[in-house]
């Protein structure tokens, strides 16, 4: 598979094709199916393993529970998560608000990508952000092996072709996702935001902070009363079904300035 890459000359930056070996973490960026599928699959699994392994222990089960869940149900051939929350729960051992608070978090690392909405008889179908869980996973691939990380790719920069430098891309504008420590339902739905809709996130979810919680009511204060309008008129709909399913008591959104 050949690259585009940039690289320097004594007449200043010239572009070139150059041809790069495809790595492990190339492959399962795509369906990994066909032959080597097994490996494949694998590999991705002994990296979050790994990952897991390294973290403290909420991280470690909050990781561990996707490695079961991904063993049990993912569908690697069409990307396809869909499971409903019961069945989750009974698969995990926890109850259904659990459930709801998991996949919230794995949906704010941007881990899980929300495919399908859920609706009435059918359950909301999710797929695998590859590259987001390889970029995880990357610092602890020297710890399986030198074999392991050379098969994934870590050292791709380390060969005859180190002084070659990737065509820059464009990355997330974001900044880093809110921080969900407090464990607060408004905490996790801006991290699913973060996630799904970086551009929406910064320029009208992050500064909104959680004001009361009165029953199924929340009330979000906006830095200016054009700002609280704008999200009560084109995002509330949105708000309220993340917030939901972080935490299905919420049942309105108050917008105040």
């Amino acid at each position: 598979m050949d690259r585009f890459r940039v690289h320097k000359t004594e007449a200043g930056i010239a572009s070139t094709f150059v041809p790069v070996q495809e790595t492990r973490a190339d492959m399962l960026v795509r369906k990994p199916v066909g032959r080597q599928a097994a490996a494949l699959k694998y590999d991705f699994l002994t990296a979050l393993g790994a990952h897991a392994l390294a973290q403290s222990k909420g991280p470690q089960r909050l990781v561990l529970r996707l490695m079961t869940l991904i063993t049990a149900r993912y569908n690697w051939a069409h990307d396809e998560l869909a499971v409903g929350q019961r069945e989750i729960a009974r698969l995990w051992g926890v109850d259904e608000r659990t459930v709801k608070r998991e996949m919230a978090k794995l949906r704010a690392m941007g881990w899980l990508v929300v495919k399908r909405q859920g609706a009435r008889g059918r359950v909301t179908e999710h797929g695998l952000d590859i590259v987001k869980i390889l970029e995880a996973t990357k610092p602890v691939w020297a710890a399986v092996g030198p074999d392991f990380e050379a098969r994934m790719g870590a050292g791709a920069g380390d060969g005859p072709n180190a002084n070659v430098v990737p065509l820059p891309v464009k990355t997330d504008q974001a900044g880093p996702p809110p921080d969900v420590s407090c464990g607060t339902e408004w905490a996790l739905t801006q991290a699913i935001f973060h996630a799904e809709d970086p551009g929406t996130y910064r320029a009208w979810v992050q500064g909104l902070e959680r004001g009361e919680r009165a029953g199924g009511r929340l009330t979000l204060i906006a830095p200016s009363r054009f700002h609280a309008s704008y999200v009560a008129t084109h995002l509330k709909d949105r708000l309220l079904n993340a917030c939901k399913s972080v935490d299905g008591d919420v049942t309105e959104l108050i917008l105040h300035s």
